[in-house]
């Protein structure tokens, strides 16, 4: 018998708020002129989903130390300004929460100063307030299981009765292998193919989602897995 959804976890950029194109710009953008000629097709299949501390660390490998903390501070920068200017809600993502009556929190590789801004933004802030987790808070982020695991225990609840909402490949691969289900969300930049696996509904309109949690809660996994595009 499968455990039912007792929580629901939301990734942040590219789930809540449609921030990933303006990330992957800037560091296409600052990465280029620093050395690191990358596409944004590129940025998109090294970097989205990671931590700041996980990306760094790749950008260090490639330019050295100063020129990582240099890349850090444009990017913030550059960052900062389109949030400011350009940032959007993801479509269709008020209507989903609005639909949802399981328990949410969110869990990011962003970090609580960056979800402050971005779904300050947004409006989305309040409806969030206290369910705030952030890949600071762990050891190792994403594809690693430690944040989905941390917000499950902050919130009181066991990791089997979690659903995950993600839009990149190394959070869907963390919420396996945290062992909760995964809603891999491809309306973004992340190919479908990219969040397809085992435990995954692949889907791509957020008014869907509501509907799938409720095929997930009502006849368990397989069924939703058969009402999603997996």
């Amino acid at each position: 018998m499968i455990n039912q959804v007792e929580l629901v976890i939301f990734d942040c950029d590219g789930v809540l708020v449609d921030s990933e194109p303006i990330a992957v710009r800037a560091h296409s953008a600052v990465l280029t002129e620093l050395g690191w000629p990358l596409s944004e097709e590129e940025v998109i299949e090294r970097f989205v989903g990671r931590s700041t501390k996980s990306i760094n660390e790749l950008i260090e490998s490639q330019l050295g130390p100063e020129l990582t903390a240099e890349a850090e501070r444009r990017f913030h920068r550059l960052h900062t300004e389109a949030v400011d200017t350009e940032l959007t809600i993801v479509d269709g993502i008020v209507e989903a929460l609005d639909a949802i009556t399981l328990p949410t929190c969110v869990a990011s590789s962003g970090s609580h100063e960056k979800m402050r801004h971005t779904l300050g933004r947004t409006g989305l802030y309040s409806r969030f307030e206290g369910r705030i987790f952030s890949a600071t808070q762990v050891a190792h982020g994403k594809p690693a299981p430690d944040l989905f695991l941390y917000a499950a225990e902050q919130m009181g609840i066991e990791p089997a009765r979690c659903a995950v909402v993600e839009d990149s490949r190394f959070g869907v691969q963390a919420a396996r292998a945290a062992g909760m289900r995964a809603f891999g969300y491809a309306g973004g930049l992340t190919p479908a193919q990219w969040l397809e696996g085992p435990g995954t509904v692949v889907f791509d309109d957020m008014r869907q989602l509501s509907t799938l949690l409720d095929q997930l809660v009502r006849s368990g996994f397989e069924a939703a897995g058969a009402g999603g595009n997996s």
